[in-house]
């Protein structure tokens, strides 16, 4: 008779013991899951894209007005050219195209130039043009690979967001088609959509995912151009210094002193580079040499005014990137789903209809949304969260109470509560139904999704403590009366998903409660506030929002601070009459 329980022997145990996933085994099988590879093929579709517009299929002309070759240019092909005499001519190979030392500044030496790169292109064989192809288009993806592997582990948040990484894929591909338009004719404009795709990368989302993705497209354009080392250290200077030079914006002249900061490292680094590698980069010259001039009529006086133009070229490109963000801002705004500080202080104003309505239907909810938004601005900046958006976000965090305003103490003047009639239960669905109407108004006024969050997150998925105590206590005085569902007391959530959400929930709770004290001394305050923050943490609402320990007892602090300083007492004159 066999017994339920068998014996396992050692080789069992040893076989039942499972080790975890190697990392081989973790990457198949987050490869196979259908959102993964739906990124992956989008990211391939616009690394064909960007490699079809560049026409890596064939090596780029890689000459311009200006440019000095270092040594004579032979011919490689034979091949014709009309003159300007509608003459043919005729190039055999090794025939020298151009002087060694010697500007390309005729359109001769160019339409020369160009015939031979076709006539060459046109006579590789297959094999080669395929083993070219394949090595650009390698590179390629290789660049967009090493991008998308920064963005997972440092920005999984937009890997995650579809809308937000079509959107970047997107940018990247308008960046590489308006730089092939301008700089064709020799106008080599090429660093405007360039300076135009890092500021609008800083606007949407910070300076180190704008300047990697920058200084790639820019290694994508130097490549596509046919251009060298000089060129991609310009572009990548003229570039980097808008990145870093912009930060918050707060006024549009701000975009034109960047375009002008911006433009003076362009042009700085263009002298330098261009001194460094005996070359004047940038637009084609208006001082030519005469077509019988050698490399001995070049003089050093030729080369710096050639050298100071095309280095001004530059700059002045960048300049007017800065005066074209000026006019594309709203653009980039509604299509990133972002704001500046523009865009907020024009939502901040107190003649918006939604904070007029508040001020007429909720006079008590609109003072107290000015309090807190007050409160929660410092808060904010103490920890380096955004003060501007978390200000704006409290203006509008209550607006749901426009609907039903007497239902809430700040807005009652008769002494008898709507809530007396009420059962607890219900009490709590309206309480709780202004964070749904108030998304409801946000969105029916289309106010940006920054803000809305604001409007849901500001209670995260709290206890509406004050009914559920009520409800206990009936429960306890009526045994038959059922018990009580928690979560049927709690707001929808969800929890504050940043710092700013996080410090205007706390702020709000804070500044409710003091209201609440006979004697608000500095203590007391202190110790309040201190209780609603330890409450909120012990129940989670800050699990999602990065918001550290450390950062909880700034915010503690600064809204202690505040508080104090609006609830701190007065004197009382013994001669003083009520009034």
């Amino acid at each position: 008779m066999s017994t339920g329980n068998q014996v396992k022997t050692r080789s069992d145990r040893v076989a039942s013991v499972q080790l975890p996933p190697g990392r081989t085994a973790r990457l198949l099988y987050y490869l196979r899951r259908r959102g993964v590879l739906l990124r992956i093929v989008m990211c391939l579709a616009a690394a064909v894209l960007v490699w079809a517009v560049m026409g890596a299929w064939a090596p780029p002309f890689p000459y311009r007005s200006g440019y000095i070759p270092p040594r004579d240019i032979a011919s490689r092909v034979s091949f014709n050219v009309p003159n300007e005499q509608q003459q043919t001519d005729t190039y055999e190979p090794h025939d020298k195209l151009a002087e060694g030392g010697r500007p390309l500044s005729t359109v001769p030496d160019i339409r020369v130039l160009y015939a031979e790169h076709v006539a060459f292109n046109s006579q590789r064989s297959v094999w080669e043009m395929s083993a070219y192809s394949l090595a650009s288009f390698g590179i390629y993806v290789g660049l967009y690979f090493l991008c998308g592997c920064y963005l997972f582990s440092h920005h999984p948040g937009i890997v995650r967001d579809l809308r937000k990484l079509a959107t970047i894929l997107a940018a990247v591909a308008v960046t590489a088609v308006l730089s092939v338009v301008v700089s064709r004719y020799g106008w080599r404009a090429e660093c405007v959509p360039l300076v135009l795709f890092g500021m609008t990368l800083v606007v949407a989302h910070n300076r180190e995912l704008a300047l990697l993705l920058s200084v790639a497209v820019a290694l994508v354009i130097t490549l596509g151009l046919g251009q060298g080392l000089g060129e991609f250290v310009i572009l990548s200077a003229a570039v980097a210094g808008p990145i870093f030079m912009l930060n918050r914006v707060r006024s549009r002249t701000k975009l034109i002193y960047v375009g002008l900061g911006g433009g003076l490292v362009a042009f700085l680094t263009a002298v330098a580079v261009g001194t460094l590698a005996g070359q004047a980069f940038g637009f084609p010259h208006a001082t030519p040499l005469s077509p019988g001039d050698g490399a001995e009529a070049f003089s050093r006086t030729a080369f710096a005014i050639r050298l100071v133009s095309g280095a001004a070229f530059f700059g002045g490109c960048v300049l007017l990137a800065g005066f074209l963000m000026t006019g594309l801002l709203p653009f980039i705004e509604r299509l990133f789903d972002v704001q500046t500080d523009i865009s907020l202080l024009e939502l901040g104003d107190a003649a918006h209809p939604l904070l007029q309505k508040l001020s007429q239907h909720a006079p008590g909810t609109y003072n107290h949304s000015i309090s807190v938004a007050a409160l929660a601005e410092t808060a904010a900046e103490a920890i380096g969260a955004n003060g501007l958006l978390t200000r704006v976000g409290g203006y509008f965090h209550d607006i749901g109470k426009i609907l039903k305003p007497a239902y809430f103490v700040e807005n009652q003047r008769e002494k008898a509560s709507q809530h007396e009639s009420l059962m607890p239960a219900m009490s709590t669905l309206v309480i709780i139904a202004h964070v749904k109407d108030g998304s409801d108004l946000a969105r029916q006024h289309r106010l940006p999704k920054s803000i809305v969050d604001f409007v849901e997150q500001h209670h995260g998925t709290t206890l509406v403590e004050y009914f559920y105590r009520q409800a206990e206590k009936r429960r306890d005085e009526d045994p038959n009366g059922g018990e009580v569902d928690e979560t049927s007391y709690r707001y929808p959530g969800p929890k504050p998903q940043n710092r700013e959400t996080a410090v205007m929930m706390l702020a709000d709770a804070a500044e409710g409660a003091c209201r609440t004290l006979v004697e608000p001394t500095p203590a007391r305050i202190d110790s309040l506030v201190h209780e609603m923050a330890m409450k909120r943490l012990l129940d989670g609402q800050f699990e999602e929002c990065g918001l550290t320990l450390k950062e909880l007892n700034t915010v503690e602090e600064s809204l202690a601070k505040s508080l104090t300083a609006v609830y701190h007492g007065r004197i009382k004159y013994p001669d003083q009459q009520t009034a």
